[in-house]
């Protein structure tokens, strides 16, 4: 028997927001850190109720560069996210961001923080969750490989849990994609070769 999975709906944007065409188009594997990256909102259950979690990922290297978490889905998650992002890697002009069209992105008060970093917004199509597969796979193994047939009874114990994931993520997990190495081990490598931080 399969477990039920807790279902949250996200959230909708406003019309009043303005949307970024798909520049990323599925392009997940960029030849250098820096050039592009990808962000979304997850939900996790807990006793207390719910928990969201805002991640940045660099797609070169499949590294999770930026994350938050807050008991509720404002911009202040996903921007808190992406200035955690920005201090790490201090990119140059010119990052792709690509995200969905949630009212979080799509507000005015996060793509002014794009153009204030010099950032280039991408957003998925509508119903289009392949434009974002490799976010959405980041998600799926942190619910399944590491959370499920687990009870939080709390926010905080689902905080340090998913932080350690993020940890085993970054520095244990090999990818199949970065020729078995793991995202902080590639990134190190990419460094190398192009000199970028």
């Amino acid at each position: 028997m399969t477990q039920r999975q807790a279902y949250k709906v996200t959230t909708k944007r406003k019309h009043s927001d303005s949307v970024a065409d798909n520049v990323l188009s599925q392009n997940f594997n960029p030849s250098q850190p820096n050039q592009a990256w990808a962000g979304d909102v997850t939900y996790l259950r807990t006793n207390q109720g719910w928990l969201y979690l805002a991640i940045v990922m660099d797609l070169n290297s499949r590294r999770i560069i930026g994350w938050s978490l807050s008991k509720r889905m404002t911009v202040s998650l996903v921007e808190r996210a992406l200035q955690m992002a920005i201090t790490l890697r201090r990119p140059g002009n010119g990052v792709i961001f690509h995200s969905d069209r949630g009212s979080q992105y799509t507000s005015k008060q996060f793509q002014s923080l794009l153009t204030k970093n010099g950032m280039l917004a991408s957003m998925s199509s509508v119903g289009a969750c392949l434009d974002d597969a490799v976010v959405e796979r980041f998600f799926g193994s942190l619910k399944h490989e590491w959370l499920l047939n687990i009870v939080h009874l709390t926010r905080e114990s689902m905080k340090q849990d998913v932080e350690e994931y993020i940890r085993y993520y970054n520095h244990e997990r090999l990818h199949t994609t970065l020729d078995d190495l793991t995202p902080i081990n590639y990134d190190k490598l990419q460094s190398q070769v192009s000199g970028c931080a």
